[in-house]
């Protein structure tokens, strides 16, 4: 398979363009490339078509290019595969096809009333559409994004009605062609001016551009031909996981219109803090203490680990306070690669504030010996 174009090339513009450069690109190719306007070379045309609009349609979404810009086409992996804007993504529906979408607002403008797109024309009859995409935030611990999770997560979405199949009719009735468009969604109109005839088209008032009527609502839906159910899924979080990534459930989303798939489900990570570790890429840092005889002398450590385990570790006598330590493959999962980040732990060598006699006395001869002035008594202000 061929490599993936950078999206800023394939819309002419540099990676600081703002929204309408973006904009402006897009209307532009999209003209030009658009399949209709190349009768002759329409394959081509199509894929050129395509690419832009898979171009725009992730950095025009400030998330989408973000994350676009951080990891660019594969995105993060691992997770079921990386979707083509860079998020964690799995197909839960066998959809993961191209979506036009409804360009209608920009092609009239281009070609006039008519202009065909894959979903609708810029008026008359709407095909199938797409549903809506879903968001929804989970927060989680340190330890389970360490580890990875699966999460149940509840929320609502429209579903299509079971009780008309999506028609929005009452069962036992018909939906009925309009009879002033005669099913096109659309009236035209020619009038004669001093200029001459000119012809109009104008969305059916009847029908609002749809082509049919409903003479008898759906009890259940009330003519909308979908209804809101609340929902629960499991979730599968990687491991290695960082705080306000998003994945990405295809076909999760609110019910399409007219047999038009599902839209999809993202879902942002958010991770909870830890008393004890914190996370830089794919390290993980905590600080560890020390007696002062450890320090002084080396000591075997037992450092607990993120997991829960604990790895023994020798520390080398003599050991100062905020000296730190590395130990390998022990941080996060990268989920891009096969690739793991390293723990990382400071000690900090912790000093008696109270010593017993015995203690002190010990310290002032460990003192002499290495040839420093031992700390001197204080008896009392008149002492």
């Amino acid at each position: 398979m061929a490599e993936k174009r950078d999206y800023y090339e394939v819309l002419g513009v540099d990676k600081n363009a703002t929204d309408d450069e973006l904009k402006k690109a897009y209307r532009r190719l999209a003209k030009k490339y658009h399949p209709d306007a190349n009768p002759d070379n329409k394959k081509e045309a199509e894929a050129k078509f395509k690419e832009v609009n898979e171009a725009y349609e992730n950095l025009s979404d400030p998330q989408k290019r973000r994350m676009y810009d951080q990891f660019g086409h594969n995105g993060p992996q691992g997770f079921g595969g990386a979707g083509q804007n860079g998020y964690y993504s799995y197909s839960t529906s066998g959809f993961d096809g191209f979506d036009m979408g409804d360009l209608g607002d920009i092609f009239s403008s281009f070609f006039g009333s008519g202009f065909g797109t894959s979903g609708r024309t810029s008026k008359g009859r709407s095909g199938p559409t797409k549903g809506a995409d879903l968001r929804y935030d989970i927060e989680i611990s340190f330890e389970d994004a360490f580890l990875g999770v699966e999460k149940e997560i509840s929320f609502n979405r429209e579903e299509t009605c079971s009780t008309c199949n999506g028609t929005g009719a009452k069962p036992g009735t018909k939906v009925q062609t309009c009879s002033m468009c005669g099913g096109t969604g659309q009236i035209k109109q020619v009038q004669t001016t001093i200029l001459g005839q000119m012809q109009t088209t104008r969305t059916c008032t009847a029908c609002h551009g749809e082509g049919k009527i409903i003479t008898e609502h759906c009890e259940t839906c009330k003519g909308k031909g979908k209804i809101k159910k609340p929902t629960k899924i499991k979730i599968k979080i990687p491991a290695g996981i960082d705080d306000n990534q998003t994945i990405i459930l295809r076909g999760e989303g609110a019910a399409g219109t007219k047999g038009g798939p599902k839209g999809d489900l993202y879902i942002t990570v958010h991770l909870k803090r830890h008393h004890l570790y914190t996370r830089k890429d794919d390290n993980v840092y905590c600080d560890i203490p020390i007696t002062f005889t450890q320090a002084t002398l080396g000591a075997d450590l037992d450092i607990p680990m993120v997991d829960g385990s604990k790895l023994k570790f020798k520390i080398p006598e003599g050991t100062q306070t905020d000296t730190k330590f590395r130990i390998k493959g022990k941080g996060f999962k990268n989920v891009n690669r096969s690739y793991e980040g390293d723990f990382i732990f400071t000690v900090i060598v912790q000093t008696p504030k109270r010593l017993t006699k015995e203690q002190r006395e010990l310290i002032e001869q460990l003192a002499k010996t290495m040839n420093e002035q031992p700390p001197v008594r204080k008896k009392g202000i008149f002492g």
